[in-house]
C-alpha cells in the first residue's frame, strides 16, 4: 500500500505532493524495470539510483490541471523506517477547476498494490484508491 497526499496551496499557487511508498517494494520494483541493484535511501545509494527513482516516478505518477500536463518537480525524500517519503510538487497553478491524476506506482510489479491518495484542494477533502484496473481518477472543482 502506497499513501500519497496531494494539496492545494493557493497562496503559494502550488500543488504539494507527499508519497510514502515501501523503500524494499520500491527498490524491487526499480530493479525489475531497469535491470539493476539498487539501495536506495542506504549509504551505498548512488545519484544514478537516485535518477531512475525521479524517472520512475516520472512515468508512473503524472497530474494533469485543468486538463493540461504539468511537470512534477522532485524536491527531495527521506526514509522514515521502512518508508520513504518523496516530497515532489508543481508550481504555477493559479486556480484548479479539474485534477485528474495517473498513480501507477509500483501497480506494473505488483497488480496487488494500492495507492490511496488524499486530496485538500480549495477546502475539499477526497480520497481515492487506485489499483490495476483503476490507474486514473478525475476531480472536478
Amino acid at each position: 500500500m502506497g499513501i500519497y497526499q496531494v494539496n492545494y496551496a493557493p497562496e503559494k499557487k502550488m500543488l504539494q505532493i507527499t508519497t510514502r511508498i515501501f523503500v524494499d517494494d520500491l527498490d524491487k520494483a526499480l530493479e525489475k524495470k531497469y535491470n539493476k541493484k539498487l539501495h536506495l535511501a542506504t549509504d551505498s545509494e548512488s545519484s544514478a539510483e537516485v535518477a531512475l527513482l525521479k524517472k520512475y516516478l516520472g512515468e508512473k505518477l503524472t497530474i494533469k490541471i485543468n486538463g493540461k500536463s504539468s511537470p512534477i518537480k522532485f524536491l527531495s525524500k527521506e526514509l522514515e523506517g521502512d518508508v520513504l517519503v518523496c516530497y515532489l510538487s508543481i508550481n504555477g497553478v493559479s486556480k484548479i477547476s479539474s485534477l485528474e491524476m495517473y498513480n501507477a506506482v509500483l501497480i506494473d510489479w505488483n497488480s496487488e498494490q494500492q495507492n490511496i491518495t488524499h486530496f485538500t484542494v480549495l477546502g475539499e477533502k477526497h480520497s481515492f484508491l487506485f489499483t490495476e484496473s483503476a490507474v486514473r481518477q478525475m476531480l472536478k472543482f
